[in-house]
């Protein structure tokens, strides 16, 4: 698992390789995003929850990830110029993140009829149905939310690398 210190270090790094002294490097308290690039504020932050979660090879990539987009531009979105960049400075995964979310921190346990469980990390604002148990909307398979209390010792436990 990737050690915060060592990513803030990486980060840094390629920010000082690739960009210019007006970007920096942060982390913040995403749950289901790994990594950011803010073109406003000139800053890329990755997720302090999930860069926990990361094997050092993933969390660099999400790291070069973020720096292409911050070198291609906002226009650029995952386009082909984005593409381009992002090979060009070693990246070598996907153009989103699908791994895992920081599910212990979501608030919103959603459990189906048939036992299965989601996370949300919003509060529910329509009704939805377990994707298991039917492919399309199905009253029948419509989940139950209920909210639960995520404690101070629970965030601190999902910043720790298990």
């Amino acid at each position: 698992m990737a050690d915060l210190d060592r990513v803030r270090t990486w980060g840094e790094a390629l920010i000082r390789l690739h960009l210019d002294d007006t970007w920096s490097f942060g982390f913040d308290h995403a749950k289901r995003r790994a990594g950011q690039c803010d073109f406003r504020a000139k800053r890329i932050t990755v997720s302090r929850y999930l860069a926990a979660r990361f094997e050092d090879d993933d969390i660099h990539q999400v790291l070069l990830h973020e720096v292409a987009h911050a070198l291609a531009g906002h226009k650029a979105a995952h386009g082909p110029k984005w593409k381009t960049v992002a090979a060009e400075i070693g990246y070598v995964g996907g153009t989103t993140h699908h791994g895992e979310t920081a599910e212990e921190l979501a608030p919103w346990v959603g459990t189906c009829p048939a036992g299965h469980t989601t996370y949300r990390h919003r509060r529910p604002t329509r009704a939805t149905s377990c994707a298991k148990c039917s492919k399309s909307f199905d009253a029948r398979h419509a989940f139950t939310w209920v909210r639960r209390e995520i404690t101070l010792a629970t965030k601190l436990a999902a910043q720790t690398p298990r």
